[in-house]
């Protein structure tokens, strides 16, 4: 069965490494964000999102870039239509709601991990070309 989730992601750059996290439920790490529920914005699911999991608020988002690409462990067929925004936080950051961990990543750092999400890294060939 196809289908398609539509999400926004936050991107923190910085020194060449991107700020991901890691669900409870998930072996990959990913952009901070999540699926844009019925009737929400991009811009107010990814305040949401941002809020849930980090623990600060977002401010000023920018839009970056789209990315369309297979959903890491969500089955086959299933994609990802990811909406990446940039923009300033409140505070630092830390693990919040289901995420159970966050990292700073190099984009060599990332590839080595055993489950990698496919947007992630075309997000990185953009963001850090080798």
């Amino acid at each position: 069965m196809n289908s398609l989730i539509k999400a926004v992601g936050l991107v923190r750059f910085v020194d060449r490494r991107l700020l991901l996290v890691r669900s409870e439920d998930q072996e990959a790490f990913y952009l901070p964000g999540g699926s844009i529920e019925p009737g929400e914005t991009e811009a107010e699911a990814l305040h949401r999102e941002v809020a849930e999991e980090l623990g600060v608020v977002l401010r000023e988002p920018e839009f970056l870039a789209r990315y369309r690409t297979d959903a890491v462990g969500r089955g086959e067929g299933v994609q990802v239509d990811l909406a990446c925004y940039t923009g300033v936080l409140d505070g630092e950051p830390i693990a919040s709601a289901e995420i159970a961990e966050l990292g700073w990543f190099t984009r060599t750092e990332y590839a080595k991990h055993r489950v990698t999400a496919p947007a992630i890294l075309d997000l990185y060939a953009d963001l850090d070309p080798a």
